[in-house]
């Protein structure tokens, strides 16, 4: 049996993010946590996840997995 692998099509463009949501897109996606992040940013956890919530509902994403393969796309 024989694999074959195919690119990945283009997806559809992202609607835009914040620059804070992108900066904390990308804590995340390097595997921190919320506190660190939250730390590293000068923000409270709370806000952290405020931003997470806009960018899942932003892109209709749900698993930590699905935005960290999001942040690798974006280059992030």
């Amino acid at each position: 049996m024989s694999l074959t692998l195919t690119p990945q099509t283009a997806e559809a463009p992202a609607p835009e993010l914040a620059p804070r949501e992108r900066e904390t897109l990308r804590h995340i996606a390097a595997g921190r946590t919320y506190l660190q992040t939250a730390r590293h940013m000068g923000l409270s956890k709370h806000t952290v996840d405020a931003y997470l919530r806009r960018i899942r509902a932003k892109l209709d994403i749900t698993t930590t997995a699905e935005l960290t393969r999001l942040a690798i796309s974006m280059g992030l």
